[in-house]
């Protein structure tokens, strides 16, 4: 679950819905900025279904007693959290082994350092399932492949960010920035001249970029929860949730 906290309430964001945002952002995006045409249907399953794992736990949001506030995708209990990338990530790679390869790097980019034991466990696993999918795959060996496809998650990770940097901000405000934007979006492009791309609200409805790889304006629908914080002291953060309508929000990126 993504969340952001409101005075009275918190906005909250199911992965798998997120997941929908970043796909329309790719599918979008200008065709020659995808390289290799051929695996562009298996680039766009990669980015909508990067988060598949999340479907189960995001029916039944928990409450972290230490932080008083719902558990989000960040701080969530690691044992969970990894048996539930793992699931994920096996779907995935049963649709297709390049958009499973692509997941699974990608999910491993962010976890690789972590010392817990039951991560090292993960990033073991992905590892194999990394080294067995890029042979099968002829990929390994192939300099120009392995340089698509870091490309290809390359667009993953942007398509991920931009939807996750309308999830985690107050819309229309540029005051505050969360932590992951600071600098702009970290992925770096030779079609945007190796310059970060930096996101900016125009207004609560548009959003406009630095560099856009968009082919043009670009419309997306997130759909989303606004929990109240009151509900939630009286039901309990399960009851509350399920008890709150799906809110949607139209935004234009430009």
């Amino acid at each position: 679950m993504i969340i952001f906290e409101r005075e009275k309430s918190y906005i909250m964001v199911a992965q798998n819905d997120h997941a929908k945002v970043s796909k329309d952002i790719a599918q979008n995006c200008k065709e020659d900025y995808f390289f290799s045409p051929n695996r562009k249907k298996e680039v766009l399953l990669a980015v909508g279904e990067h988060d598949r794992g999340w479907i189960e736990p995001d029916t039944s949001p928990i409450w972290n007693d230490k932080k008083e506030m719902p558990y989000s995708f960040i701080d969530y209990p690691t044992d969970l959290k990894l048996s539930f990338y793992k699931k994920g990530l096996d779907e995935v790679e049963e649709m297709s082994n390049y958009a499973g390869l692509l997941c699974s790097l990608h999910y491993s980019s962010f976890i690789q350092d972590a010392d817990e034991s039951v991560v090292e466990e993960f990033w073991e696993e992905e590892k194999q399932r990394q080294n067995r999918l890029s042979d099968e795959l002829g990929i390994k060996e192939d300099k120009d492949m392995k340089e698509t496809m870091m490309y290809h998650l390359d667009l993953l990770k942007f398509s991920d960010f931009i939807s996750l940097y309308i999830c985690l901000h107050e819309p229309g405000d540029n005051k505050y920035k969360h932590s992951f934007f600071q600098n702009g979006f970290p992925q770096l492009f030779l079609f945007a001249t190796d310059k970060p791309i930096i996101a900016h609200w125009e207004s609560k409805e548009t959003v406009s970029l630095s560099f856009s790889p968009l082919n043009g304006e670009t419309e997306v629908e997130l759909h989303y929860k606004e929990v109240m914080k009151e509900q939630i002291e009286k039901d309990g953060i399960l009851q509350a949730y399920k008890d709150t309508l799906f809110s949607t929000r139209k935004l234009t990126f430009k």
